[in-house]
């Protein structure tokens, strides 16, 4: 896209001159009638330099003042504007129409086709003077206080000068189709929103300054010194109490030994054999099969805790086992029996096999 160059006339602070016009070779209908329609004297357009010379005569007028849009402004700052129920009231009292005014400073019928508006000194004045005491009071009023606030709203003032001298409204050169007579004309096909919004762009509001970073200052964990935390790093002793709950474990090596878990061992000396049932542990051999019972049948008891169970261990007598040659004396014959079978006719069985 090529470069978008402007007139010196179109630069800020600078006054205003003779319109920079470049027409194409040929002329557009719409443009040679727009031209007869506002001449009040007939003259020839049939050239493109007659063209030329007929819009910038036209352009140049001091009376060529185009009026590109209206804003609504209050008045006063918001807090002192009149309040009433009506709002009609409100509106007559408190607002202000404020038209904005522009004359047109370049036309491009060749390359981007397009016409450049300038806003005139005293639409610029009228702007200026609205910034300065109304919406500068507002905008303050709307922010707290710091420091640099008076020095921030001054060069918020300043900016907002130099951005109104340096405004450009630039449109399609189909603009040209509300020229007027004298040069005046007026914005059509809706462009008037397009300015109405550029303008209201440039009423920037105050902004403070950001808030400060602070720092979270997070406190130094403490490491353990030496002071009342010699030993942290070695291990944790067990509990006294653990060797009291392993005491069931240990089997007493002789009747007088006695061992006491908890409180309860008391209670349970008192009781005599006859009173209490133990399960007879298993034995590690088995005896010969007979049909007499040697001892009662045994019934389930409740379960007795472990200091119950080490104290009746340590009073009962250990039982009396038989000796391995006493073993071997029942068992290792010929006539023993097992399962009602007769070892000793195993030769008579077989020699009736055999035969």
């Amino acid at each position: 896209m090529p470069p978008l160059l402007l007139p010196s006339s179109a630069a800020a602070f600078k006054t205003r001159s003779a319109p920079n016009i470049v027409l194409s070779s040929k002329v557009d209908p719409w443009l040679t009638q727009t031209l007869k329609r506002i001449n009040r004297i007939k003259r020839p357009l049939n050239s493109v330099p007659q063209h030329f010379r007929c819009l910038t005569e036209t352009l140049s007028s001091p009376s060529a003042i185009w009026t590109l849009c209206s804003l609504m402004l209050p008045k006063a700052p918001e807090s002192e504007l009149r309040k009433d129920d009506n709002p009609l009231v409100e509106a007559l009292f408190n607002y202000q129409m404020l038209t904005i005014e522009a004359y047109i400073v370049h036309v491009d019928m060749v390359s981007q086709n397009e016409v450049a508006f300038k806003l005139t000194p005293e639409s610029i004045e009228s702007l200026v003077e609205y910034h300065k005491d109304i919406h500068s009071v507002d905008t303050a009023a709307a922010t707290w206080n710091w420091s640099e606030k008076e020095v921030q709203l001054k060069k918020l003032q300043e900016d907002f000068v130099q951005a109104a001298n340096r405004f450009v409204y630039r449109t399609n050169a189909m603009a040209l189709e509300g020229l007027e007579e004298d040069g005046a004309g007026e914005l059509l096909c809706g462009r008037s929103e397009e300015v109405r919004s550029a303008i209201m762009g440039l009423f920037l509001p105050l902004l403070p300054p950001p808030p400060r970073v602070v720092d979270v200052v997070r406190p130094t964990p403490l490491l353990p010194s030496s002071t009342g935390a010699e030993n942290w790093w070695q291990p944790t002793l067990s509990h006294p109490q653990q060797a009291s709950m392993d005491s069931w474990r240990i089997v007493p090596s002789s009747p007088n030994t006695t061992t006491s878990g908890d409180s309860t061992s008391s209670m349970w000396a008192s009781m005599g054999l006859n009173e209490m049932q133990l399960p007879s542990p298993s034995s590690s051999f088995s005896e010969p099969y007979t049909t007499e019972c040697d001892s009662p049948p045994q019934f389930y008891s409740a379960p007795m805790t472990t200091a119950a169970y080490s104290s009746a261990m340590s009073m009962a007598p250990i039982p009396q086992l038989p000796l391995p040659s006493m073993l071997l004396q029942q068992q290792c014959s010929a006539s023993m029996g097992y399962g009602g079978f007769d070892w000793g006719r195993y030769q008579d069985m077989s020699m009736s096999f055999a035969m």
